[in-house]
């Protein structure tokens, strides 16, 4: 059968770009269909506007520690419109960016909502193409729970265009999003308070580093509270907002922003009809190789409840591009070791297990920790502690996990992922040259093993 298109892309996020361009590379006709934005949640209302929105918020730190380093800053004010405004002028850049990819690649470009009429059908404003292949890519949706007044809260999609910074903010959830928007709601002026309903936020990243962003926020001024939760939401006559807690106590805010989880966005894609088959979780099922209960219909990123990260879903769409169109180069997407960042104040970064993990994996563990004041600080006010810590197996000496939290967690993780993947042991990390002086030496200079 002849079709219209070899591959027909469902979402120009950043796992459908990926596919799309890679796949058009390798000789393939595409099309892309994207009804929202391109960049998809990352580029829009995910990671990167939200990297900028925290380098804003740090700038309160970064000017009270001028004076110890000899400058005199009087009068500095924040302007909320103005970080926005700048915000919005870079994303539209990126959209840019991202539509000039996909054109310049020789790809099909449909700005419009698709849904699926068969396994080899894609209908687009009323007209239909066929593909070999389809490949859905259109990411995840932040989800507000089902309490009265639910409408009165605000979610990611929302905050990255509030028009002014709220006075009051109620941050509800304990994942990274709620950790990083406290601190981009406080590190503004906000007066804000976060909630969750478990006893430690940050679940499933190691201890320690739960602990220690804990007692970092605390000295920071956010109030976290634990073990609390929204039973509803009241709109008061002036406007301000009333949180009824679960445990009967009231909470007044201007804005309350919800960060409890994401669903797969599958609004009007018509799945059912295709036939393509859902997980207990509500995610669509693949195998191994991203296809889905239909083998011509594939699946990749949030949609399929894996591993919800930028890279991942990058990764997750070279490997469908490459299987489809140039297998020779072929290689299935390696989920372990996955580097990721918390681009909290302070940042948190980790890469393999966690000391947690290590424990219930059956590892003998032998755990390295260095809690150090930055030496940026030094000269400053600041009581702000840096942590990193290093999980060894004790058996063979091979480097099982790495955590930090502190300045560019982030940046310094990135490398020593690769040592990681390398099955780096303790003794190379002890016999590579520390950079001095530096934060990032600290995860070469550790020799003592630390009390279990």
């Amino acid at each position: 059968m002849a079709y219209d298109f070899d591959l027909f892309v469902i979402g120009a996020g950043s796992g459908g770009v990926r596919a799309a361009r890679f796949a058009a590379g390798f000789g393939a006709r595409v099309a892309v269909a994207e009804s929202r934005y391109l960049g998809g949640t990352c580029v829009n209302v995910g990671c990167v506007p939200k990297k900028l929105l925290v380098y804003g918020a740090h700038y309160a730190e970064d000017i009270g520690q001028a004076q110890g380093y000899g400058w005199t800053i009087d009068g500095a004010t924040f302007d909320w419109k103005t970080l926005i405004a700048n915000k919005n002028r870079e994303i539209q850049r990126l959209n840019s960016i991202y539509r000039n990819l996909l054109v310049d690649s020789g790809v099909t470009l449909l700005q419009a909502h698709a849904r699926l009429v068969d396994a080899h059908t894609v209908e687009v404003d009323g007209k239909r193409y066929s593909a070999e292949y389809i490949l859905v890519a259109t990411g995840g949706w932040p989800q507000v729970p089902d309490i009265p007044g639910r409408e009165h809260a605000i979610t990611s999609n929302e905050a990255f265009y509030l028009e002014s910074l709220p006075r009051r903010v109620l941050v509800v959830g304990g994942g990274y999003i709620a950790v990083e928007f406290a601190s981009i709601f406080h590190g503004c002026g906000a007066d804000t308070t976060q909630l969750y309903r478990g006893e430690l936020f940050m679940r499933g990243f190691d201890g320690s580093l739960r602990d220690h962003l804990k007692d970092e926020m605390i000295k920071k001024g956010v109030d976290l509270q634990f073990n609390a939760d929204i039973a509803r939401i009241d709109k008061q006559a002036d406007g301000t907002l009333l949180a009824v807690l679960k445990d009967g106590r009231t909470l007044e805010a201007d804005c309350i922003f919800y960060a409890t989880g994401r669903r797969p966005m599958l609004d009007g894609l018509d799945l059912d009809k295709a036939g393509v088959a859902l997980d207990e979780r509500g995610y669509i099922a693949v195998d191994d190789e991203f296809r889905t209960s239909v083998p011509s219909i594939l699946a990749i990123g949030d949609v399929i409840g894996r591993v919800q990260l930028t890279p991942v879903a990058l990764a997750e769409g070279m490997a469908v591009a490459r299987r489809l169109f140039k297998p020779e180069e072929y290689r299935p997407v390696d989920y372990a070791a996955i580097p990721t960042a918390v681009f909290s104040l302070p940042n948190l970064a980790t890469v393999g297990l966690t000391e947690e993990q290590a424990r219930k994996q059956g590892y003998k563990v032998t755990l390295f920790e260095s809690r150090f004041r930055p030496m940026k600080l030094t000269m400053t006010e600041s009581l702000e502690r840096s942590l990193m810590k290093l999980v060894v197996d004790a058996e063979t000496d091979r480097v099982l996990g790495c955590h930090m939290a502190g300045p560019d967690a982030g940046e310094i993780m990135q490398g020593l992922a690769v040592a990681l993947k390398a099955g780096a042991t303790k003794r190379v990390f002890d016999e590579t040259m520390g950079i001095h002086p530096t934060a990032a030496e600290e995860f070469v200079t550790m020799r003592t093993p630390a009390a279990i």
